[in-house]
This record gives C-alpha cells, sequence and structure tokens, in this order.
C-alpha cells in the first residue's frame, strides 16, 4: 500500500526520522500494544475498562484481523526503527442511514507536540474520503473519532481540527459484587427468569426496539446478535406472556473476574414497575455466582430513561467518560 495515494504532498512526508507504512501483521500487534500501554499513564487510562483499556497483543491482532482490508486501513508510524504511534479506521451504518468513518490514533507521549498527530489525523481524513468515493457514500458519510475526557493531548487536536462533540458514554463500575441490594417485589403477573434459545429473537428485537429513538446508534443485525451471544449470565422479564425487559449479562473474557452489564432493556409500557432492576440485580447475582467480583457498564450521558439514577441505586459509580467527535467529510 502507498499511505501517500491520492493525497498529494502529505503532511508525514515533512517529518523527517518518522515513516508511515501499512499494518503488515507479524510482529506489529506487540509493537502497538506497547504503544497502548505507553500512552496509559499520560492519558489516564482504566486497565479495567470494558470500553477502552489496554488490549494485549492478542487482542490487537484479532481486532485487526476482523478490520476490512487492515493493511489499508490502519497505519503505523516509526521513529529510529521503533513504532511510537499507529491509527485505524473502521465505518459502519447507523439507524438513521448515516455512514460513520470512525478513526481512532495513539501517539507516545514523547513524540506528541511535533505535528505528528496532525499528520495522522491527516492520513485518516485522506483515506477516508477515498473509502467513502469507492463506497458511494458521500451523500450520507461523516468523519468520526473517539477520545475519553482525561486524554486532553487528543481532545484539543480534534476541537482544534474542527470536530465537535456529539455524544458522551458514561463508565460505570460496580465494585463488590458481594454487597448487592436486597430483591423488591415485583408486580402480580410480571416474573424474571433465565433466557432459552426459543427467545432469543424476542431478546434481540426488545433490545433493537429501545434505540428506536436513539442517535449516533449502530445497526444491529439478529446475525450479530448470535454470533456475540454469551447467555449463561442473560435474563428476561415477561409481563404476562409477553417480553417486556432483558438484561443482557457476561463475563469479560480478558478478566474474569469482571462482569459486564451488556444491555439492559426495558420496553416503554413496563417501565416503573421495578422490572429493570429486578432484571440488573438477577443479572449481577449471576455473574457474582460465574466468578465476577465487580462489574461494568456503560450508558449515553442524554439517556432519557434515567437508567443512570437506577445503575447508581444498585451501587454503581461513575469512572470514565468517553467522547464522539464528528465532522463533516467535505469540511
Amino acid at each position: 500500500m502507498d499511505v501517500n495515494s491520492g493525497s498529494g504532498l502529505s503532511s508525514w512526508e515533512r517529518l523527517p526520522g518518522y515513516v508511515f507504512r501499512p499494518y503488515r501483521g507479524h510482529d506489529d500487534p506487540d509493537a502497538m500494544a506497547a504503544v497502548r500501554l505507553g500512552c496509559a499513564q499520560r492519558d489516564r487510562i482504566d486497565a479495567r475498562s470494558v470500553v477502552e483499556g489496554i488490549p494485549t497483543a492478542a487482542e490487537i491482532a484479532e481486532a485487526s484481523a476482523n478490520l476490512d482490508a487492515p493493511s489499508r486501513n490502519q497505519v503505523l508510524v516509526e521513529h529510529d526503527g521503533g513504532v511510537v504511534g499507529y491509527s485505524t479506521i473502521r465505518w459502519w451504518q447507523e439507524r438513521d442511514g448515516t455512514w460513520l468513518y470512525l478513526h481512532r490514533g495513539y501517539l507516545l507521549p514523547e513524540y506528541r507536540g511535533q505535528g505528528i498527530g496532525s499528520a495522522m489525523l491527516n492520513w485518516a481524513e485522506s483515506r477516508i474520503r477515498r473509502l467513502v468515493q469507492q463506497h458511494g457514500t458521500t451523500r450520507t458519510a461523516v468523519l468520526g473519532a473517539n477520545a475519553m475526557a482525561s486524554e486532553q493531548d487528543a481532545t484539543a487536536l480534534l476541537l482544534e481540527s474542527g470536530y465537535r462533540h456529539v455524544f458522551s458514554l458514561v463508565e460505570l463500575e460496580l465494585a463488590d459484587l458481594r454487597r448487592l441490594p436486597d430483591e423488591e417485589p415485583l408486580p402480580a403477573g410480571i416474573r424474571v427468569g433465565a433466557l432459552d434459545p426459543s427467545s432469543y429473537r424476542a431478546a434481540w428485537k426488545t433490545v433493537v426496539d429501545s434505540y428506536a429513538d436513539a442517535a449516533f446508534t449502530e445497526r444491529w443485525t439478529f446475525e450479530s446478535f448470535l454470533a456475540t451471544a454469551d447467555p449463561t449470565c442473560w435474563r428476561a422479564g415477561w409481563d404476562g406472556e409477553d417480553m417486556a425487559g432483558v438484561a443482557l449479562c457476561s463475563i469479560r473474557r480478558q478478566d474474569p473476574t469482571v462482569g459486564e452489564v451488556e444491555e439492559l432493556s426495558v420496553r416503554a409500557e413496563s417501565r416503573r414497575l421495578g422490572l429493570g432492576r429486578a432484571l440488573l440485580l438477577d443479572g449481577l447475582r449471576c455473574l457474582r455466582e460465574h466468578g465476577a467480583e465487580t462489574a461494568r457498564l456503560y450508558t449515553g450521558t442524554a439517556n432519557p430513561h434515567r437508567s443512570y439514577d437506577l445503575y447508581e441505586s444498585v451501587g454503581f459509580r461513575r469512572q470514565n467518560e468517553y467522547v464522539r467527535y464528528r465532522k463533516p467529510i467535505a469540511a
């Protein structure tokens, strides 16, 4: 791959001693993991985060393998023969038809402030413009980027480059699963129990419907739901014979002492009955029974259903904020 292809005189060509090269596999995941570890202290990265922690080389290799054309959509920055940073591009269609092209860059702190981060961002934007032309998504495509609130350098670069904050996710932690509140009685006709395969489609539909009016959310197919199914600690709630809510909880593969509440959704007509709390507590107890000591989840800061209040009432406390930025493609 020619990283300069189609971009004219590129900013990285004016950085003596630095080389921008494509991802090659082999030993690259080890070097990329070292970059992430080297950024952790400066950027105050939470190693136990379920949103974005400190990945291992194996996890980076797996994520790279799942990229579309990783050698074209992932670039590494070398200085004196060593990898000092890298950028990755991925894309998806959101529920309103928008195509989001997301780039994420990481650069060791000692190499910041020299124009390298700007060059990485320019590479990503140039590559995305080419992808948009190839995909024919010009009318509905936007540039996207993520940064934790604690990543001051990345945040400043994005804002200076014309990106705007469109939403935030807050990550919460329940530090001790041994200390859960007592159950509260549910109204007559409401029950909570395990999910079996015959109910998977209804569970998926319950989650999808809960995001019907949510902005900036990715389309989630039933096939994707099945591909990541880990039903051991999935719980569902029924109002009579109708599925009214679900709690999709799982043990973290990377750390079996950490449980995650991946989804908690209750249909509008069944809210304010205590079902969400009952589902959440039942899922958390299951995580505890399967070896988890703590639990994590994340939710939007603008969540209209006040789920934040529910999570706090059970014992979850705020840990991190993750910000999504956007910029028009033509900007």
